[in-house]
């Protein structure tokens, strides 16, 4: 498996916490997942990338690593970048 990949980083973020089988497991259920939506729909499967799950729900994102940083020390305000 390659790094970007969605269960690449599902399996590295499993296995940070809950153990290389409970890993294993978590990834082997995210193939059958995918192998009964590409059965289903009929259409070919399209790697989501390793930052899905990021861009699903970026306030949550966020949040959660400002969170982290404030653990650490640190005082954190977020403003929006400007896009030029």
């Amino acid at each position: 498996m390659s790094g970007d990949t969605t269960q690449h980083q599902n399996g590295h973020l499993e296995r940070r916490g809950k153990g290389k089988r409970r890993a294993v497991m978590a990834v082997a259920h995210s193939f059958l997942v995918i192998a009964y939506h590409v059965l289903r729909e009929k259409k070919p499967y399209e790697e989501l990338g390793p930052d899905y799950f990021d861009r699903l729900d970026t306030e949550r994102t966020q949040h959660y690593h400002v969170r982290c940083l404030e653990q650490l020390g640190f005082n954190v305000k977020l403003a929006p970048a400007h896009i030029a």
